[in-house]
Order: structure tokens, then sequence, then C-alpha cells
């Protein structure tokens, strides 16, 4: 009797953590039971739906297509801090998209850095952009920039990553500044990081879980913020966007816990290996980071710039992660890419 009582209860354990840490099924826009579409979207080649937003001039009277790719639990409903006098001055087209698994964009359970590039390359041929188009990736959103650098480089015209994310575990990054740029980090943020790196099976747990604290930046804590950054939130708090709720109506391990995934596992690629996609042309690529960021450490960012002299490096000196809320700073931004 021992014996099967010890049985039954091995096998409820089993049961109870197989449940535990095997996320939902996404809850996809659309279908029974799921969220209404409210966007224009276009199929893709595996059959997934991208939901898109179109702004700026039209796009057939547009000097300079952009897309913009955004960040971490953010989507195509994004505050873009330009005035309409510098998008009619300069003629500016914006193509804005909902990643995979985000707003009303179908998940995609096999997202990779190569994945995204491709979404990109596959909204701009359906959209007709043209042979080449500007990319401008936030935050998050800086690894499928990354990733359109090394597989879809003929299509671009140029790049921008705002406060691009950083993954600790790129080769060429030398571990003591990798570990000190990583230890900086809060200590929650460090097991979250940690455990989409090595056991990302385990991520939608830990992440839900109420033992420990999980993530600051998921719960967006006030110390992930400078002094800079917590001035613009109060800005932009007289202004939110209702559009924001949408992010993530299909589930957060299809949006956020994903991206972690992603952004933070093995690539196939070091960005510090790429060679200069514009040989004849001079400075087109461009990273901006915050001084005081407390998100990406300006010290690893300093040394990715160091091992790609190819791109132009802008250091905001009292900056934080939210730079690209300040308009005249996203206007120099937009400036400094297109012209």
């Amino acid at each position: 009797m021992l014996t099967k009582a010890v049985i039954v209860l091995l096998f409820s354990l089993v049961v109870w953590a197989y449940q535990t840490i095997k996320p939902p099924p996404p809850k996809i826009c659309g279908l029974p039971n799921g969220p209404p579409v409210t966007s224009p979207r276009i199929k893709l080649g595996d059959g997934r739906y991208l939901a898109y937003q179109e702004r700026g001039v039209v796009k057939e009277n547009a000097k300079y297509k952009i897309i913009v790719v955004h960040g971490f639990d953010n989507s195509k409903d994004m505050n873009l801090a330009a005035s309409q006098e510098l998008i009619d001055e300069l003629g500016i087209y914006f193509l804005l998209f909902d990643r995979a698994g985000y707003g009303e964009s179908d998940p995609n359970p096999n997202r990779s850095v190569k994945s995204e590039a491709f979404d990109i390359q596959e909204l701009a041929d359906q959209l007709e952009l043209g042979s080449k188009f500007y990319v401008l990736g936030v935050s998050m959103g800086s690894y499928p920039t990354w990733g359109c650098l090394k597989y879809i480089p003929d299509r671009l015209a140029g790049a921008a990553l705002i406060v691009p994310v950083v993954n600790y575990w790129w080769p060429s990054f030398p571990s003591n500044l990798s570990r000190e740029g990583y230890g900086k980090l809060p200590l929650p943020d460090q097991w979250s990081i940690r455990v989409a790196h090595y056991a990302p099976w385990l991520l939608y747990w830990w992440m839900t879980q109420n033992w420990f604290s999980s993530s600051s930046i998921v719960k967006s804590h006030p110390e992930i913020f400078s002094t800079r950054d917590k001035d613009i939130l109060k800005k932009m708090a007289a202004n939110l966007n209702r559009n924001q709720t949408k992010v993530r109506q299909q589930g957060i391990f299809e949006s956020l816990h994903h991206d972690y995934m992603v952004g933070f596992g093995n690539w196939e690629f070091d960005p510090m290996n790429l060679s200069n996609p514009f040989p004849q042309e001079s400075k087109i690529v461009h990273i901006w980071q915050g001084y005081e960021d407390r998100l990406v450490p300006f010290q690893l960012q300093r040394f990715v710039a160091e091992k790609l002299p190819w791109i132009w490096y802008h250091e905001v000196d009292n900056g934080g992660h939210l730079i690209h809320h300040d308009s005249d700073l996203f206007e120099t931004m937009l400036r400094k890419l297109l012209l």
C-alpha cells in the first residue's frame, strides 16, 4: 500500500510540475476565443499573419521609408516622438508592425533573430516599399535589426539601433566585461535572463511563480529607470494610448517571454563579427545609447561600437533607456539616419 501511495504521489507531482511549467495555449487573434482583428494584416509565407500600421506621409510621395521595430512589451502603436513638421519636411513614411506574438500578429513558435529579419523583409515586399528601406529598432527591437544587418543587408538603406539590448553571451565580449555589465542589473532580472538563456523551458514558470521576484523589467519597477526616464514617464502618463492594452492580449509567453528567449538565447552569429554591409557608404548605421541607462550598460555598448568602427556611436550623457521619447533627441536621430 505504501509503495502504491508513493507512486501516486510522485505521479501527481510530475503532473503538477508539467502543468506549472507548460505555458497556456495562445489566444490567437481572429480565432474562436481569441481577440478580434482590428488592424490591417498581411499573410506571411508560413501562414502567419502580421499586423501593421502606416504613419507619416503617403507612401507613394515619401522620400524616406522607415520600418520601425518596437521593443519589449510594446507594439506598433508605440509613440513616435517626431513632429508632423519634421515628417513633412523630410518626407518620411513610417511602417510599424506587431512583432510575432505581440498585439495582433500571430505567434511564431520558431521565432528567432533570423525569422524576425525575414518577417521584416516580407512585410516590406508585400507593402511594396521598394528595393531598399531603413530599419529603426528600439531596445529589444534591436535583435531583429541586427538580424537585418546579418541576413538582408542588401535591402537596407540604413539602420538605427536605439538603446539596443545586448546579449551577455555574445562570444566577442570579454568575460570580465560581460560579468560586470550583467552584475549591474537588478538581481531578479539577472535570474530571469539566466533562466531564459540556460533553461528556456522553465521561463514561463519562473516569470509567473510568486515565491521570488522574477523580473523588475516586466513589472516596470522604478529602480530600472533613470531620473530622466522617470520625467519622461510622467509626461507619457498624461497621453496614454489605449491600443497599448493589446500588447499582451495573445499571452505573455508568446510576447514577453519569447522575446527573452530569443534576445538572450544562443544566436546563430555574433554581431561583433559582422562585416560592414555598406563598404561604399560612410556611417549609415547608428547606435544610440544613454549613459545613465540602467537596463543596458553603456560599457558593453561602447565595446560593441569599438569592434564595429563602421557604426556611428552616439552616447547621450544624461540619457536613460527612454531617450527615444525625447522629441528633440528623436528628431536628431532621424536627421542623422536620413541626411
